[in-house]
């Protein structure tokens, strides 16, 4: 079974920058896409970046294109998430996801979540 730690969350003024990690361990042999949602208060949680690990090909919601980047290092089987420019709206629990069959639109395991907050 695969196992997703992420860590890299924190406490951030608005403008700065946090870079998320997500270490995938256990049996990685056979997942397509890896991925970020978040969940702000009170809110359902939401997709935020894709990529899919045979092609390096990402994806992102509008919301962040422009301002976050997401990148994984086959080597270390971790996936990150460079988080630039934030904004308060950039609040929330973030979760890192494995995806068997699609651009993380059927996820099948999820890490634990780390909480990012971007307040003055």
């Amino acid at each position: 079974q695969l196992q997703l730690v992420e860590s890299g969350g924190g406490l951030v003024q608005p403008g700065g920058s946090l870079r998320l990690a997500c270490a995938a361990s256990g049996s990685t042999v056979d997942y397509y896409a890896l991925g970020w949602f978040r969940q702000a208060p009170g809110k359902e949680r939401e997709g935020v970046s894709c990529i899919i690990i045979s092609s390096s090909r990402t994806d992102y919601a509008d919301s962040v294109k422009g301002r976050f980047t997401i990148s994984r290092d086959s080597a270390k089987n971790t996936m990150y998430l460079q988080m630039n420019s934030l904004k308060p709206e950039d609040t929330g629990v973030s979760y890192c996801l494995e995806d068997p069959v699609s651009l993380c639109r059927h996820p099948r395991n999820w890490g634990q979540g780390t909480q990012v907050t971007v307040s003055s």
